[in-house]
């Protein structure tokens, strides 16, 4: 022993390191591994030693003697390597004179350091201890158990439990480590590795010592034990665990115990094991920390892909033991994530095929042989060509559903329908509620309510098994549809034989006594005046009713409203790439931000632009991107097949009333969409109480959002005049078309300025 007091630190450290300890030797670290035990400052203090080698004032001989460490700094005989490295203690450290056994075997120090053996029951599970008291997974063996297992989830933000306790996994960089390691578990995740997870650009000179006390303080919150559960060897540092104490392994366990039970013929029991396998995920893995290193990316990436294949092998069990409802009803949300895998849409015809719904499973092969022609520029494999073949040809893919099939008359569920989970849930909660009122759904033309409704009722339809009908409130040219026709439809649909009296209120009152005790769900779309939809509407019980308008329908009470905002950015950018490609917003995703905005992130809208765009392959996301930020091009742009945005508005144009047109053209002189009341005012040659009328009629028609204001703390002209409004972006561009196109009224309206596209 060569070192002198000189060299070391009162705990046996190098003066200069002062947040690790890296020893060469006991476990092979050499000075370009990392060491196995490492100590940051507190672990100094908690010494009661200060770094000159002297005992701090209010330091007791107790506090002295639990850590083990001399004033002398000189070890004792007969403490060997090992001893050293449990302790904590630096090679020149000895324990004080007077130091009794207790304190000994608190510090993790024996006189002669014998090998535990002789270990009958293991700490885990069942596995046999060697020797060395080393279980068959790696973890040691120290005869004693932790007060409670250890459970660490990354189906979703990364959490950690001992029992049911929380544990505390500290600054964002150590949790990046243990999620590093959690990649990996019970195999080597290397320094460099580490590294690039917790530094991905720069990492300090200091990383190597700053990773081990990391890892040391990671040690003591999940291995109080000393089980060794984290340990570094050649490969870098490795994770122990049981797939009971981590949920990727335990997800990967019941998917293996799945696929044997298939290969033996158990489909029943093999789709349960995959479901318990799937309820596994909370949310997207390592939610949390994902986004900060690529390493935690990639394995992010490979565990959605395995989640996949699982999700294909529960839905092809599911289905082969004659339940296919299940699939059906959770197949849509998966497909809109992966439009181009053809086993998940081989899974999804068969189930639609199965519960009833032919014309869907139909829609959904014509759906997804497009988008392979798009994407990939092929035609759908063999097997789903054949599987659809069978269906033109009315042969069932396997055995037939059990029981008779409800009525189901819905237009197909989007393949890619994108997000609207808040509004969704939200509205199934409404609509299982018995002796509810009808539930109204409002917003402007193009944000995607028929659309929610649909997906809605193709999600729920299990719980409506009289049957689920969508019937649309308007013809073809826009105008309301006669009561009569509306309610014979209904009738003849759910397969109501009483015979409807030309009456109105006569005719309701038959329908309405029909109605009681059938469980069924009504979707009235595109509802506009009491006259059509009041017949319509069931009496209290367990009916249910979703009324789709652009309007507020103020006459309808009661009701419960939900007003439907348009997209989020990111669930517009989502929408965006399962039209055209992942790739190009990939590449480009300042571009695809500024696209999604142009299009006032309107589903309808956006889908114009998709479709606009995988024809124009070869243009830049930019370049598309200026065209749509141009006032006079951006509606010629979204338009497609002669279905445009254009059309949409010139028919929500049409439906509003007079004054509420000639609000818009007087607005359009606005320099944006935004506004506030004293511009309204301003705009529309108006007084600020007229003004303030206008604008709160076209909030009853739908073409204006309620404002966004302060809290308000007292009614006053101030509050009205601090309220901020928004126009539409693409409602605006018609709106200034149509003033453009009309001689303004003398005395109102001025020159339109430029127009400042949204941001």
């Amino acid at each position: 022993m060569s070192d002198t007091l000189t060299d070391r630190s009162p705990l046996g450290f190098p003066p200069d390191l002062k947040g690790a300890n890296d020893h060469d030797g006991g476990n092979g670290d050499s000075e370009n591994g990392i060491g196995e035990n490492e100590f940051d400052e507190s672990d100094i203090r908690r010494s009661g030693v200060d770094e000159s080698g002297v005992r701090r004032p209010g330091v007791d001989e107790s506090d002295i003697r639990r850590s083990s460490v001399a004033e002398t700094d000189v070890r004792k005989p007969g403490v060997d390597e090992s001893d050293i490295r449990r302790s904590g203690i630096g090679e020149t450290d000895v324990r004080k004179p007077g130091v009794d056994e207790s304190d000994i075997h608190r510090s993790g120090i024996g006189e002669s350091h014998r090998r535990r053996t002789g270990i009958a029951e293991s700490t885990i599970g069942e596995n046999s201890i060697d020797e060395n008291g080393i279980h068959e997974n790696g973890i040691r063996d120290t005869g004693r158990r932790p007060a409670a297992p250890l459970r660490l989830s990354l189906l979703g933000p990364l959490l950690a439990h001992r029992g049911t306790l929380p544990l505390a996994l500290g600054p964002l960089k150590q949790r990046l480590v243990l999620a590093a390691l959690l990649t990996r578990p019970n195999a080597p995740v290397s320094f460099a590795e580490l590294t690039d997870a917790v530094w991905p650009d720069d990492p300090p000179r200091t990383a190597r010592k700053n990773l081990q006390v990391y890892a040391s303080t990671l040690r003591r919150v999940l291995d109080p034990g000393d089980l060794g559960r984290l340990d570094h060897g050649p490969g870098g540092y490795v994770l122990r665990l049981t797939p009971a104490e981590c949920d990727t392994l335990r997800f990967e366990e019941l998917a293996r115990a799945g696929d044997a039970e298939a290969r033996t013929g158990a489909p029943s029991r093999a789709a349960g094991l995959y479901r318990q396998a799937l309820d596994l995920w909370r949310h997207d893995p390592l939610s949390d920390l994902a986004a900060h290193a690529e390493l935690l990316r990639s394995a992010v990436d490979r565990l959605h892909t395995r989640r996949l294949a699982v999700y294909e092998s529960w839905a092809e069990a599911q289905l082969e033991s004659g339940e296919p409802a299940p699939v059906a009803d959770t197949v849509g949300e998966m497909v809109s994530r992966h439009p181009l895998r053809e086993r998940l849409r081989a899974a999804q015809l068969t189930a639609l095929h199965r519960v009833g719904r032919r014309s869907e499973a139909l829609a959904v092969y014509d759906d997804c042989r497009q988008q392979l022609s798009r994407e990939l520029g092929m035609e759908p494999g063999a097997a789903l060509q054949r599987l659809y073949r069978s269906l033109l040809d009315e042969v069932s893919p396997a055995r037939p559903p059990r029981g008779p099939v409800a009525v189901r008359l819905l237009p197909p569920d989007l393949a890619d329908f994108t997000g609207r989970e808040k509004e969704r849930d939200a509205l199934a909660s409404l609509l299982a509620r018995e002796d509810g009122p009808p539930v109204l759904l409002s917003g402007p033309a193009g944000v995607g309510k028929t659309a929610l409704a649909v997906h809605l009722a193709h999600r729920y339809a299990a719980r409506y098994p009289d049957g689920v009908v969508l019937t649309r409130l308007r013809a073809e040219d826009g105008a309301p549809r006669p009561w009569s026709s509306v309610l014979a439809e209904l009738a003849r649909s759910l397969g109501c034989a009483e015979r409807l009296p030309a009456d109105r209120e006569e005719a309701a009152a038959v329908w309405r006594s029909w109605l009681p005790g059938r469980r069924v769900l009504l979707l009235l779309d595109d509802a506009t005046d009491a006259g059509t939809l009041s017949p319509l509407l069931p009496p209290s019980g367990t009916a249910a009713v979703l009324v789709t308008s652009r309007t507020r329908l103020s006459w309808l009470e009661p009701a419960h409203r939900t007003e439907l905002p348009p997209l989020t950015p990111e669930e517009a950018l989502h929408l965006l790439g399962s039209i055209i490609g992942r790739t190009r917003p990939a590449a480009d995703r300042e571009a695809a931000l500024r696209i999604v905005t142009a299009t006032g992130l309107l589903p309808f809208a956006l889908r114009a632009a998709g479709n606009r765009l995988s024809v124009l392959r070869h243009m830049p996301l930019g370049q598309y991107a200026d065209r749509l930020e141009h006032p006079g091009e951006a509606l010629d742009e979204l338009a497609s097949g002669g279905h445009g945005v254009r059309a949409r508005l010139r028919d929500a144009w049409i439906r509003l009333p007079s004054p509420a047109r000639d609000t818009l053209r007087d607005l359009a002189v606005l320099p944006g969409p935004a506004f506030r009341l004293p511009d309204a005012a301003h705009a529309l040659g108006l007084s600020p109480r007229e003004a303030q009328r206008a604008v709160e009629h076209l909030i009853d028609t739908g073409v204006l959002a309620p404002p966004s204001a302060p809290e308000v703390t007292a009614h006053t002209a101030d509050d009205h005049d601090a309220s901020r409004y928004e126009l539409p972006w693409l409602t605006l561009l018609f709106a200034r078309e149509q003033a453009s196109a009309a001689q303004p009224p003398p005395g109102r309206g001025t020159e339109a300025p430029a127009l400042e596209p949204p941001c």
